[in-house]
């Protein structure tokens, strides 16, 4: 067993400030070319949020999947009733979307009924 070393050894390596993961994600996203996936990430989570908040009986029956040209979101859907109480709930939703934490803003809602299960992301 070596014995023990005093803090003001050279040998012994500086101490780095203390990072959260969390802060160190966009960086290291953004060096591994994944920033736009992570983008998504957060706004595909926030879509489920706002949907929970606003629409509680579509929970988990919807999943954005991407945005098109000037701001439309395109919202994959389950089952028909949902799709139409997303389109009642639009401007609502679309709002609180763009507000949301991670959120984009878009304009137009598209909802498709998806074909079997909704794929995950």
């Amino acid at each position: 067993m070596s014995p023990a070393r005093r803090f003001d050894d050279p040998r012994v390596p500086a101490r780095r400030p203390v990072s959260r993961v969390g802060d160190l994600l966009p960086r290291a996203a953004r060096e591994l070319g994944l920033e736009t996936q992570l983008r998504w990430v957060r706004a595909a989570a926030a879509w489920d949020a706002v949907v929970a908040e606003l629409v509680p009986a579509a929970i988990g029956g919807s999943r954005a999947v991407r945005v098109e040209g000037e701001g439309t979101l395109v919202v994959e859907v389950t089952t028909p009733i949902v799709g139409q109480e997303l389109r009642i709930r639009a401007d609502g939703l679309l709002e609180g979307f763009a507000a949301a934490p991670g959120g984009i803003r878009a304009d137009r809602l598209r909802v498709v009924v998806a074909r079997g299960m909704i794929r995950s992301p």
